[in-house]
């Protein structure tokens, strides 16, 4: 079983800031893709970013050029770094471990809400 500790959730106001941050307790956390996805009751699960054992990254296009993915290994943590929200951005937003197509480990989520 993985822990995952996840901080820097909260309530700001839109345009605003956050940062997220993650840190899994897996040994071999360089070797992992790591990612953040969001969710919304009623709505399907969004995954906004990834970034890869190698560096490279991916973001949703609802993200693009807002939000910053990037890890610090030495820390095992990954970050989140959220600009110029909008209230669409409001969801529970979860750190995950990509093993592989088929196998990630999920951390519980921390609250993301962005006042109009």
């Amino acid at each position: 079983q993985v822990q995952f500790e996840e901080s820097g959730g909260g309530l700001v106001q839109s345009g605003g800031s956050l940062r997220l941050s993650c840190t899994p307790s897996i040994s071999l956390f360089s070797f992992y893709a790591m990612g953040w996805s969001r969710h919304v009751p009623g709505r399907q699960r969004e995954q906004v970013a990834y970034m890869t054992a190698g560096g490279t990254t991916n973001y949703s296009d609802s993200v693009q050029d807002r939000f910053t993915i990037s890890r610090d290994n030495a820390k095992n943590t990954v970050f989140l770094q959220m600009n110029n929200l909008k209230p669409d951005d409001t969801a529970i937003y979860y750190c995950k471990a990509i093993r592989s197509a088929v196998s990630t480990d999920w951390g519980l989520g921390t609250q993301v809400a962005v006042a109009p």
